[in-house]
């Protein structure tokens, strides 16, 4: 299922924190991982207050750094990791827009990035590239949050628990196979969870009186613990190991928490489900859980997603 994978850096240790993860899922799957960094135009201040010039001496200086950043970087990696690795420098704006173009253009079937790179306020904050690449991508992303600690470029990471949230959509049930793809390599157990929030039945039958209709309540948990069990058999067929969960909470917390109190390695969940205003919409539940999550969340757009513009 993955044969290439690239992670953007941007030249920052807080971008490079995804590396372990890369390299470890190819390692496992026997894919090759491309680094890369964006290029952008270098400007300067002809005269303070006026205008801004493109600087030519001081672009070549910067491409010349950026690459030698690059070069030296796979070659570090390459000393520790039995993994094919090419370091790629592009040029242009967006740069969401390219990393996108070229990661469809050779071939890349997975995106592995941190949240953020530099500070804050780095063009790699959530909110920015990843952001962006994370509602418009066709591909699959995967995202990383960077930790405080040393980062260790030499480290492993196993992932041996991957928590899939549903809804009882199909959309939602296309972050299956790839979240399959990269447990099974890693000899990986999975949770099935779908969170039912607490006021849904309330609020579905007129006149949208407040407090909990016990009957469709009980209806709505009934049809969820079956969609669950239908699923997670049919993952068991394939010899997977296979549990599931239905709570009655908020969906985002009930995922944030979930993942933290059973040691959930990787969240895998599709951006939405049951069409362009559901709950698992990335803006809702997904962009909370990747923004409250500390372990790493693969997000898989459907199929017939907009691309990126």
């Amino acid at each position: 299922m993955y044969r290439s994978i690239m992670t953007p850096v941007d030249g920052s240790a807080f971008s490079e924190h995804a590396l372990p993860l890369a390299l470890s899922i190819a390692r496992r799957t026997g894919a090759a991982v491309r680094i890369a960094h964006v290029h952008t135009p270098i400007i300067a201040l002809a005269y303070p207050g006026e205008y801004l010039a493109f600087d030519a001496a001081l672009d070549t200086q910067t491409r010349e750094s950026e690459r030698a950043y690059l070069d030296g970087l796979a070659q570090r990696l390459a000393a520790n990791w039995d993994v094919p690795i090419t370091a790629a420098l592009l040029d242009g704006l967006p740069v969401a827009g390219v990393l996108h173009d070229h990661a469809r253009a050779t071939g890349i079937d997975l995106i592995v990035m941190t949240t953020h790179g530099r500070t804050g306020l780095s063009r790699f904050w959530l909110g920015g590239v990843a952001d962006t690449l994370a509602r418009q991508a066709t591909l699959p992303i995967l995202l990383v949050r960077p930790r405080d600690d040393a980062l260790d470029l030499t480290h492993e990471q196993v992932i041996k628990h991957i928590l899939i949230p549903l809804d009882g959509s199909r959309f939602a049930e296309q972050a299956l196979e790839r979240a399959v793809a990269l447990g099974v390599p890693m000899q990986a157990e999975y949770t099935l969870l779908q969170a039912i929030d607490p006021l849904i039945a309330g609020h579905t039958v007129p006149p949208y009186t407040v407090g909990l209709d016990e009957q469709l309540y009980e209806r709505i948990r009934t049809d969820a613990q079956n969609h669950l069990e239908r699923v997670a058999e049919h993952l068991r067929a394939q010899s997977l190991q296979v549990r599931t969960s239905l709570i009655v909470a908020q969906p985002a917390n009930a995922i944030l928490t979930y993942a933290r109190e059973h040691g959930v390695d990787l969240i895998a969940m599709a951006t939405h489900g049951r069409g362009g205003m559901s709950r698992l919409l990335l803006g809702s539940v997904a962009d909370k859980v990747v923004r409250g999550a500390c372990t790493p969340v693969l997000l898989q757009r459907p199929e017939d997603a907009t691309l990126l513009g």
